[in-house]
């Protein structure tokens, strides 16, 4: 696995967003009423951006949310916006989807149809991925942590596929090496936590089995 070294001063670059609602084709908006309950929504699969598309009726995308060091983030036909910490024991997601979908019911957002939103997202890269997720500040401790994360990345046989490390306790879409699943992880999970080596199963699914993977990443061991 390789990364791309980042120079520094560096620009810090923000999400892309989706334009304002009376210039994004395709878009759906609800105006408010009263006595109007919530619609229907789910949250769907992450993209490779770590960001979860929410749902109403069969292919509507209300917006998307994400995870940021610990705060949760929406992307809408409005913008961005930081929801903050979820309540104690409330998932992210949940908090998210249920924000955006009060939010669209008010009129105050619009909805995109998820072909839309799936042909815009970003494909995998084929060379080297940057050795710093764009949110990252260029320091020399983030520096030495992503050469650290990706080091560990390479002993346990994950490839990351889109941007470079996030920091240990944010998203990170990854691809398992050793079968194929991908999809978002904790670098902290990964590493193992509190002296413990890292969870043999790797992911859902169970990877290849814990005899396999134990015989072939002597960090299991």
């Amino acid at each position: 696995m390789t990364t791309q070294l980042l120079e520094r001063p560096a620009t810090i670059t923000a999400p892309d967003t989706v334009t304002a609602p009376d210039t994004v084709a395709g878009k759906l908006i609800v105006p408010a009423t009263e006595g109007t309950t919530l619609p229907k929504y789910r949250v769907g699969a992450p993209d490779i951006q770590c960001r979860y598309p929410v749902i109403v009726g069969e292919d509507q995308v209300i917006g998307r949310a994400f995870r940021w060091h610990r705060d949760w983030l929406v992307l809408t036909t409005e913008g961005e916006r930081n929801l903050r910490r979820p309540p104690k024991g409330t998932p992210g997601t949940d908090m998210a989807a249920a924000h955006l979908a009060e939010e669209y019911t008010a009129g105050r957002i619009g909805a995109v149809p998820l072909d839309q939103v799936l042909a815009e997202a970003p494909t995998p890269l084929c060379g080297p991925v940057p050795l710093l997720h764009p949110r990252m500040p260029v320091n020399d401790r983030n520096i030495e942590g992503a050469q650290i994360a990706f080091a560990g990345l390479r002993a346990h046989h994950w490839r990351a596929v889109l941007t470079g490390f996030p920091g240990s306790d944010n998203h990170w879409f990854l691809s398992c090496e050793l079968c194929p699943w991908e999809g978002p992880k904790f670098w902290s999970h990964l590493r193992g936590r509190n002296g413990e080596p890292p969870s043999v199963r790797r992911h859902k699914g169970g990877c290849i089995g814990e005899d396999k993977v134990r015989r072939l990443i002597p960090a299991y061991h």
